[in-house]
């Protein structure tokens, strides 16, 4: 985890593994900042939506005693909205590095749109490619 100060306050910036353990071991609630669109198509098992364009640092589920991470679809949107969380009232937020082309990247399962059915199915883990 990368961390930095803005305004006096910290802005982590984790890692597609780190959020992935974190999220395994039910320590953090995780925030898609995408569109619904995006959303609906593929998403992070488990993530919670609350769209940049609608975005209420009120509404995120801070006092539930886990740490809040943000993810978008490049980790543009995820930092602005946590700047926006860091600038009214928040002295520590998250958001992850890269996004979810990242996360798509680091070969964690996602859940994507079976083009078929139009349903929703858990996309199989795969291998992240070798450097």
């Amino acid at each position: 985890m990368q961390t930095e100060t803005v305004n006096g306050k910290t802005l982590e910036t984790w890692s597609p593994q780190e959020v992935g353990q974190a999220l395994e071991n039910k320590e953090i609630v995780l925030i898609d900042v995408r569109t619904p669109a995006e959303y609906m198509f593929e998403s992070i098992e488990d993530a919670l939506l609350a769209p940049l364009s609608h975005f209420s640092q009120k509404a995120l589920p801070a006092e539930l005693g886990k740490h809040v991470v943000l993810y978008c679809g490049s980790g543009i949107r995820s930092r602005k909205a946590a700047e926006l969380c860091l600038a009214n009232g928040f002295e520590q937020i998250a958001h992850m590095d890269g996004g979810f082309a990242n996360w798509k990247t680091s070969g964690a399962p996602y859940l994507g749109t079976n083009m078929g059915t139009g349903a929703p199915e858990r996309m199989a883990q795969k291998p992240a490619a070798a450097a």
